[in-house]
């Protein structure tokens, strides 16, 4: 059996359901998990607003120092530390999947991921480059980012549950409790730098390449899309098996992603389509609602300003500034 799951907060459920609406359409025998970083019993969310999916929140994994990842992390970076410890707790809990995948909630799934599929019975772990071609221009982003944040996007991995899966997932485990952190001068960006070992570390790990599988904003340089009698197709070769709306909002539907600034619909009107669907598809989940949702795990504003301050001055180069201004 294949367990698929999604990370998020309340205020992304309205992502969270798309997401599950699709796999439901095109991968009906998978089962679907939302792991819920936030708790629901503060919530009081009213019926129409449960996701018809389940849902297990993240202090019910058992994660050893869960409270101090808290106090370490902003809300992203917490969002990302936990992946790990949630495909191992589904690897301990649920004997009967054999494979488990993670998705962001931001992306659609189009097409059955049949090819998925068969490579999580011949490899341990499937991931997916940001880009498979070189960048031509210094627009964002481009090579230098990419080596800023990770040759993989881990919007997406895919294990098999083997052995050295497991072995992968108590490596990374051990990696994320302390060292998920976005910071670019000690060479860290969330979780995805520590995924760059696996395919050094790790036997049996797939780089999966097919242009249709984890389009997004940073690859579309190279991957155009085109409706064929109600399918999109890829580069017209290959039919799209899911989209990553990374950094998209419904309410600026003008933006392709705050992230980038090399496209636009008007360059770009291939993917306008695309995106019309995601943001009317959001409308319908409820997104302007769930996004008034609090958070029960965001740090208060000053403590989070404190935060802030700390981390920055972890930077080597601040520790130079101060060094010098100190002499």
């Amino acid at each position: 059996m294949t367990l698929a799951f999604t990370i998020c907060s309340i205020n992304y459920l309205a992502q969270a359901r798309t997401l599950g609406d699709s796999l439901k359409q095109t991968n009906p025998d998978w089962q679907y998990v939302i792991g819920l970083v936030d708790k629901l019993d503060g919530a009081n969310l009213p019926a129409e607003l449960i996701p018809p999916y389940p849902m297990l929140e993240v202090d019910q994994i058992e994660i050893e120092d869960f409270a101090g990842m808290c106090d370490r992390y902003d809300i992203t970076e917490l969002n990302t530390a936990v992946k790990p410890f949630y495909i191992d707790y589904f690897f301990r809990n649920h004997p009967e999947a054999t494979q488990v995948i993670y998705f962001d909630p931001d992306i659609i799934i189009f097409q059955p991921l049949t090819r998925l599929s068969q490579h999580l019975t011949e490899y341990n772990m499937v991931l997916t480059p940001h880009i498979c071609s070189p960048v031509n221009d210094w627009l964002n982003p481009n090579e230098m980012h990419h080596l800023n944040t990770g040759i993989f996007n881990l919007g997406f991995i895919g294990l098999q549950k083997t052995t050295e899966s497991q072995r992968f997932v108590n490596w990374w485990k051990q990696r994320l409790v302390y060292e998920c952190r976005i910071d670019l001068c000690e060479g860290l960006f969330v979780d995805q730098h520590w995924v760059n070992f696996a395919p050094i570390y790790h036997e049996g790990v797939w780089i999966e390449k097919h242009p249709g599988y984890n389009a997004a904003y940073w690859n579309l340089h190279e991957r155009f899309f085109s409706e064929e009698q109600g399918v999109w197709r890829v580069n017209g070769e290959v039919d799209l098996q899911f989209f990553h709306y990374s950094g998209y909002g419904p309410y600026k539907p003008q933006d392709v992603s705050k992230y980038q600034n090399r496209f636009t619909f008007e360059n770009r009107p291939d993917i306008a389509p695309l995106f019309d669907l995601y943001r009317q598809r959001l409308l319908n989940n409820r997104n302007d609602v769930y996004r008034t949702y609090p958070c029960v795990y965001i740090k208060p504003p000053k403590i989070l300003y404190y935060q802030q301050i700390r981390k920055a001055l972890k930077s080597p180069l601040n520790k130079l500034i101060s060094t010098l201004e100190n002499h």
